[in-house]
């Protein structure tokens, strides 16, 4: 290894000085073990890692905020990119260069002095690379699609240690053009990628907000319905979800919500009439709390208002051809106040843009509600949250990257379609045949043969 330390390279092993600082992040429900950390400062420091990974035979992970454990790295080599942190803003382009280590609130703190949004999600402190490569289901999805439809450039390490910068029309070398397919939608499976540049849109301001219910005064599945059938009546550029999470009487969380079963509702909508597209849902029932209003867009962290404090959780996701009301009743009493643990449900609203076909291996684009459950690590929670989403299995036409946390994420199954599956697996071959990254997944040709 000493072929690859210079004076200013940061290189960790178990035992040293702020080695288990350097680990933690968002996520403290699963360990990682990675026998040495590269805490990286440039794309060279990345490429210094990935080739010693590969000198040596050691899976490879990739860590900026710790939302997502790369759990690829026990017994091997994780690079942390969170000293990668630089934002440049070209405002005449409509688009933003982001480092692996940049979280969404700096994107969006940069982008507003010129009247510009990114796509991101609805919690600030999330990895703006990470969620981008899995995809991105943003705040305003369905008006301009994924952020991984937006990006415009991809810097990655590959296996070899080569720093490549590859765009939709990259030529020259290889297979690039197709490595900047795999790459959007594939997630950290082919690389590690050290800077993004993606597009920005035009919001300065939007309507948005929630309207939350007490679950124990408002039926929930009867707040479902009438929220499923007012999705069908909103325009594409209406994103929207609707929650249902059993809090705890905590200090932490505002009295009127303490010890309560909240249903809710959350919207964001860039358009001028928002106020009368969201009337119909004041009739679900008496309001327990109402935050719709037009906003700045940097305050639309506060639509979802996620916690911003390092926590365990495990979750799982599926993406549905429909919303049947009565198999997600289902999912709902399961994971409701009377559960033996806590859970947190949410279903998305999809369709809009994010039907649109683009070049990316983005999939699933023909789902129509995707449902996301977080519960407890511990294995009786993860079997219930299981046999909740089993309720709506007849309808699921696959899962989401950004939304397989933890164990059940190590497997590509329901990720992607067949075809997008296989065209990845050839990227693999090409680019990863080693299989030194294998974060949460592994799509290699062996894996499926």
């Amino acid at each position: 290894m000493q072929d690859f330390i210079t004076p200013d390279r940061l290189v960790l092993v178990p035992g040293d000085p702020g080695f288990e600082d350097e680990l933690a992040g968002f996520q403290t429900g699963f360990a990682q073990r990675p026998d040495v950390v590269f805490a990286a400062r440039s794309a060279d420091d990345v490429a210094a890692a990935v080739a010693y990974a590969a000198s040596e035979g050691l899976p490879v992970g990739a860590q900026a905020t710790g939302h997502g454990l790369p759990d690829a790295s026990e017994g091997g080599v994780l690079i942390t990119t969170k000293r990668m942190d630089r934002v440049t803003v070209d405002a005449g382009a409509r688009a933003v260069r982001v480092q692996a280590g940049v979280r969404w609130s700096q994107v969006v703190a940069a982008a507003e002095p010129y009247g510009l949004a990114p796509l991101n999600g609805s919690a600030p402190g999330v990895g703006a690379v990470a969620y981008t490569l899995g995809g991105g289901l943003g705040i305003l999805a369905r008006e301009f699609g994924y952020a991984a439809d937006h990006v415009r450039s991809v810097d990655v390490v590959t296996a070899d240690g080569r720093l490549r910068h590859v765009t939709p029309d990259s030529d020259g070398s290889g297979d690039d053009s197709e490595l900047f397919w795999g790459l959007l939608g594939g997630g950290a499976n082919l690389g590690v990628v050290t800077e993004l540049e993606i597009g920005l849109v035009p919001v300065a301001r939007l309507y948005g907000g929630s309207l939350a219910f007490d679950g124990r005064v408002v039926d929930p599945v009867a707040a479902l319905r009438a929220y499923e059938r007012w999705t069908a009546t909103v325009p594409d550029g209406l994103t929207s979800s609707f929650a249902a999470v059993p809090c705890p009487d905590v200090p932490a969380l505002p009295p009127h919500l303490r010890g309560r079963y909240v249903v809710s509702v959350r919207v964001a909508y860039p358009g001028a009439d928002g106020e009368r597209l969201v009337a119909p849902l004041r009739g679900i029932g008496p309001v327990l709390a109402d935050s719709l209003r037009e906003m700045p867009y940097a305050d639309s962290r506060t639509i979802h208002s996620d916690p911003d404090f390092p926590h365990a959780y495990y979750g799982d996701s599926a993406v549905l051809s429909r919303l049947d009301v009565a198999a997600v009743g289902e999912l709902l009493a399961l994971t409701g106040p009377d559960a033996p643990s806590m859970y947190v449900v949410q279903i998305n609203h999809l369709g809009g843009a994010l039907a649109e076909p683009r070049p990316n291996a983005v999939p699933h684009r023909e789902g129509r509600f995707l449902v996301r459950v977080l519960g407890g690590v511990d294995g009786p929670a993860r079997e219930r949250l299981h046999r909740a989403l089993a309720a709506v299995e007849p309808w699921t036409i696959g899962r989401a990257l950004n939304f397989a946390y933890g164990a059940g994420g190590r497997t590509a199954a329901g990720l992607y379609d067949p075809g997008t599956q296989l065209r990845l697996a050839g990227l693999k071959s090409v680019y990863d045949p080693a299989n030194l990254f294998r974060r949460n997944y592994d799509v290699s040709v062996s894996s499926r043969a």
